[in-house]
């Protein structure tokens, strides 16, 4: 009676859809309420399978109208072949059923098959990809250290061909005071030199630098012609040449100056006043334009002043490198004493710093070739554990790839079994209900004939095989309610177990249903085999006696 208005569609409200309750009255079967075991969800919006269902109900609700009635023995004859055919034509219906159900699960399994196949070869591909890429780059890196290795070598080789007499030079103290990136000026750190440490010691400590007093001291004592520079005026330029000529330069300066003067008057040139307006118009005033900022020119004295102080900076930066150079020669005058004493020494001890050299080169070769073989065994161990280590790891893998795909086969066995066994419950029980049937109309017929019930007992039969059902029906719901949340439970744990869940779960199945399997394979064969003397017995007997 009441209506409302939202902003949300039904299948928004994730509900059931309302099924209002109903009342039949006696005497009509709506066929409407044939179709009340399916729900939303479960047949719920009908498909083709729902609607073929219904067309087959049709027609056997068709067929038992046409069905004759049980009134002499020749009706119940035909009757009873009626329902003979109609239940071969069921069971035919069923298998072809079956068989449909089968032909979709083999294409099923021959989909899974070949994602499983596709994705089997892009995982190999991409292994091999990275292997490709594991090797090109060792290679690259190995190119990068050979070549390293070569330009090193190279660099010793030219090191040592420029002395390859082997001959004791004189040290050039002034070539390398004169180059600047020489060992004096830049030392090498591999030798032991930092240069960066202690370097306060070379800043140059002087009285006219560092105070005011000096400077001004050092400022009084330098001459006026430093601190007062005098400018001599340019001389004219002379435009034409000896024998009368005007020169090149001139005659540009010429034409530079008249094109000069041409855009001045273009720039100065007086615009025509415009002519009288016949209507008012608005002019709007141009912002005024901020002061231009102008600079006072320095006087002369400053600008000699500026010129003398440049002058006096470069004198004192000269001198400082002066005396740097000369602290520096002071410190290293014991060195220079020494090498110059170096190179007058005897002959012998000439020929034992040689001995010398050469046996520590002796053993510096000696210790190369131990590190080089060292290395070399190293590398073999390196190589022989790296195989091994790609050999188990690639067995592992495999191995793990085959317990995964055991288990899913598994779990389709267990699929399907399930399946079976639920489908054959359900057979069996349209095969009970349909004898049961039988059986109640038979008995049915049979007391309407012999007269010996009456209407309270006819009616007590009623109730109870009403109940009987009820009960059965309401059982087969309950069941299949609780194998749904046992499905449910069922996929939670597996979504929910580890590694070592599945293993356990997988050994217990084999020691529960493959053994036992297995053991009572084994049992039947020997009761087989066994039975087969006694029937090979009986079959003699019976050939002697027809004999």
């Amino acid at each position: 009676t009441l209506g409302t208005q939202t902003d949300y569609r039904d299948g928004e409200a994730q509900t059931d859809p309302y099924s209002p309750e109903y009342v039949v009255p006696s005497g009509s079967v709506p066929e409407l309420l044939t179709l009340a075991t399916l729900t939303w969800g479960r047949g719920l919006p009908a498909g083709l399978a729902e609607v073929e269902m219904i067309e087959r109900a049709r027609e056997k609700r068709a067929w038992e109208a046409t069905l004759p009635a049980m009134d002499n023995a020749s009706q119940i004859v035909k009757r009873r072949k009626m329902m003979d055919d109609m239940e071969r034509k069921e069971w035919a219906f069923r298998e072809q059923e079956i068989e449909k159900l089968q032909e979709v699960r083999l294409e099923v399994l021959k989909k899974l098959l070949q994602r499983r196949e596709k994705n089997q070869n892009e995982l190999d591909a991409k292994r091999l990809d990275d292997h490709w890429q594991n090797h090109q780059q060792a290679k690259e890196e190995k190119i990068k250290k050979i070549q390293h290795d070569c330009a090193l070598m190279l660099r010793k080789l030219i090191a040592k061909r420029k002395n390859v007499m082997g001959k004791l030079e004189r040290r050039d103290i002034i070539k390398e005071y004169s180059d600047f990136a020489s060992q004096t000026y830049a030392p090498l750190s591999r030798i032991g030199y930092f240069p960066d440490n202690h370097s306060e010691r070379y800043m140059v400590k002087n009285f006219y630098l560092n105070t005011f007093a000096g400077l001004c001291e050092l400022e009084a004592s330098l001459p006026d012609s430093v601190t007062q520079v005098k400018i001599k005026a340019p001389k004219p330029k002379y435009t034409t040449t000896k024998t009368g000529f005007i020169k090149r330069s001139a005659r540009l300066e010429v034409e530079l100056a008249q094109v000069h003067q041409a855009l001045l008057e273009k720039k100065n040139k007086v615009k025509e006043p415009k002519k009288p307006l016949r209507f008012l118009e608005k002019v709007e005033k141009p912002v005024p334009r901020p002061p231009t900022p102008s600079l006072e020119k320095p006087s002369i004295e400053e600008e000699e002043t500026e010129l003398a102080v440049i002058c006096l900076q470069k004198l004192l930066r000269g001198r400082a490198i002066q005396n740097m150079m000369f602290e520096g020669k002071e410190k290293r005058l014991e060195l220079i004493q020494e090498l110059r004493t170096t190179h007058a020494l005897q002959e012998d001890g000439q020929l034992l710093l040689k001995a010398e050299e050469q046996m520590t080169l002796a053993l510096q070769q000696q210790h190369d070739l131990q590190m080089h073989k060292l290395s070399s065994v190293e590398n073999h161990l390196a190589r022989a554990e790296g195989r091994v280590l790609a050999n188990i790891l690639d067995f592992l893998s495999k191995e793990l790839v085959r317990l995964q795909e055991e288990r899913k086969i598994h779990a389709f066995v267990m699929l399907a079994e399930r399946q079976r066994r639920m489908r054959e419950a359900e057979e069996s029980g349209r095969r009970q209900v349909e004898e049961r049937r039988r059986r109640e109309e038979e008995e049915i017929f049979r007391q309407a004939r012999e007269g010996d019930c009456t209407i309270d007992s006819y009616l007590e039969d009623i109730i109870l095989s009403s109940m009987e059902n009820t009960a059965e029906e309401q059982a087969r719901e309950e069941i299949q309610r609780m194998a749904v949340e046992i499905n449910d439970v069922a996929y939670e744990m597996e979504s929910r177990r580890t590694r070592l869940q599945s293993e356990e779960i997988v050994a217990e199945l084999v020691y529960d249903f493959l053994i036992p399997e297995a053991d009572k394979m084994s049992i039947r064969e020997k009761v087989r085999q066994s039975q087969r003397k006694h029937i090979y017995a009986a079959h003699q007997i019976l050939h002697r006696g027809i004999e």
